[in-house]
């Protein structure tokens, strides 16, 4: 019985790790948020509106950004009150592209060069190389976590995920790439006291 359990914990510990693969995140130490003993929270900046119907995917991003982060908040113990607030929260948008990296789709290409004996590359090989490599536009969520109080920032993380397909608008592949995203960004954010 203990062997099912230890091969069970083990299974989910790497679904968990492999669910969140291609998503970097970059924050900043948590001493001086976690010493703030925050429990109460607001937004910075009042959500988004598209009045000139506008297609830009920032106007369809904003609702499931704000939706993830005040789910993981809760998850963690804050409570969104804007009259008892101790931090706001607010976050940063923007594309970007990286140089040399390899998509999903592009399994067949190794990042390590190698000679292969009494072989030749062959044409298609080259052709992958050229189509499935090189630069990937990424997603970037700066999120930015102030003191009320003090009006100063507290913590602060950036989250960046490579776009697989950019051309293609998915909204439920979407908001499940920003639910973990943010999941991932949120994690070393101390839980409320």
């Amino acid at each position: 019985m203990q062997i099912l359990k230890t091969l069970v914990v083990t299974l989910v510990a790497a679904l968990a790790i492999a669910a969140c693969s291609g998503v970097e995140t970059r924050p900043e130490a948590t001493d001086t948020f976690a010493a703030g003993n925050y429990k109460f929270y607001k937004w910075r900046s009042e959500p988004l509106e598209n009045t000139a119907s506008s297609r830009d995917p920032v106007y369809v991003m904003d609702p499931i950004v704000r939706a993830a982060i005040d789910a993981e908040l809760k998850n963690k113990g804050y409570r969104l009150n804007p009259e008892k607030a101790q931090f706001n929260v607010d976050y940063l948008y923007a594309t970007g592209m990286r140089m040399g990296q390899k998509g999903s789709e592009a399994s067949n290409l190794s990042n390590y060069p190698g000679v292969i004996p009494n072989r030749n590359v062959d044409q298609a090989s080259v052709d992958n190389a050229y189509a499935l490599g090189g630069v990937k536009e990424t997603s970037n969520i700066a999120l930015q976590f102030n003191d009320v109080a003090r009006k100063e920032e507290v913590w602060r993380v950036i989250v960046t995920k490579i776009v697989e397909d950019a051309n293609r608008v998915d909204s439920a592949r979407l908001r499940k790439n920003i639910d973990s995203a943010i999941k991932e960004g949120l994690r070393p954010l101390p839980k409320a006291n």
